[in-house]
């Protein structure tokens, strides 16, 4: 099969093109077609340094995928081959999605939503997933609550503006100028121009902060909490920290890693089908300019997502 791989951690330019064995499915895992694969900040992360959990050396990558099951491994009873699934799998470990064939744990994985293609459905998992569980899971966003999104019209933004305008919150974005229409076209209530305008100073009384841009958005981002508020960090690891500042003020914060999660693709994909939920691409490429799709990824000025077509 052709994939991407690497010999060396590094820039864009170290993806190359090969062919290589085919995978089989062990217990309880399927074997998927690949049709397409999305792009994310940990692909790039993990290009460069190896990862979390990595000793240093490259790793096959990609963790978003849509695809049709091309056959079952022992004990699985959830797929049958030619059903179009999409997901996650195995993240934080290697699951190498840039390929035309990965292997994942049957459970990693869900229906692909009915409707949608499979370049759309491989841009949501990560993104959509990594805003479920930290607005879902992590905050409890209920109806009525005030959440405040920074970097609303990115890969992580754009999907947690819609799930968080679904749990019946009102939403408060943070974009540049140029994306503002975007954003309210999501169903954000307000958008602040972060350009020109001290979020800290248009923004009160948020009841929960997702921060995927990191830095000082961290500290400053628990001023505009209200009491017993939380703020859900996307970033970097080091930003542990926080909760500990946190909760001197009477507040939650924390840095989130997100997880393979069957029941929250599932999630997921009933609020796609019920049009609650629609994913921007914003690049799509083929699997053998994933170094141009990391190049563009890199820049930070992608509206949406990356995808990479492989069938």
């Amino acid at each position: 099969m052709r994939a991407i791989r690497q010999d060396t951690l590094g820039g864009p330019d170290v993806l190359k093109l090969v062919e290589t064995d085919r995978p089989e499915p062990g217990p309880s895992e399927v074997l998927v077609r690949v049709h397409a694969a999305g792009v994310n900040p940990t692909d790039w992360w993990h290009r460069s340094t190896g990862g979390l959990l990595g000793d240093g050396r490259p790793v096959p990558l990609g963790w978003d995928v849509s695809g049709v099951v091309e056959a079952v491994g022992l004990g699985v009873t959830m797929y049958r081959p030619g059903d179009e699934v999409f997901g996650m799998p195995r993240l934080p470990e290697p699951a190498g999605a840039y390929a035309e064939f990965m292997t994942s744990p049957a459970r990693h994985l869900a229906r692909k939503p009915a409707g949608i293609s499979h370049v759309e459905a491989a841009a949501l998992p990560i993104a959509a997933l990594t805003a479920w569980q930290s607005l879902v899971d992590t905050a409890g966003v209920r109806p009525g609550q005030r959440v405040l999104v920074h970097a609303a019209a990115g890969g992580v933004g754009h999907l947690a503006v819609q799930i968080a305008k679904a749990r019946g919150a009102y939403v408060i974005g943070t974009a540049s100028a140029a994306k503002h229409a975007f954003v309210r076209g999501l169903g954000a209530d307000e958008v602040v121009d972060y350009r020109t305008t001290d979020f800290t100073e248009a923004v009160e009384d948020m009841d929960v902060v997702l921060d995927a841009v990191g830095g000082e958005y961290g500290p400053r981002s628990l001023e505009v909490l209200r009491p017993g508020g939380t703020l859900v960090s996307l970033t970097s690891p080091a930003e542990a920290y926080l909760a500990g500042e946190a909760e001197q003020r009477g507040l939650r914060a924390g840095f989130t890693i997100v997880e393979p999660d069957n029941g929250g693709l599932r999630e997921i994909a009933a609020l796609v089908e019920s049009g609650r939920l629609r994913v921007h691409v914003d690049t799509v490429l083929p699997l053998e300019q994933a170094g141009k799709a990391h190049e563009i990824g890199e820049t930070g000025r992608t509206q949406g997502k990356i995808v990479l077509t492989v069938v």
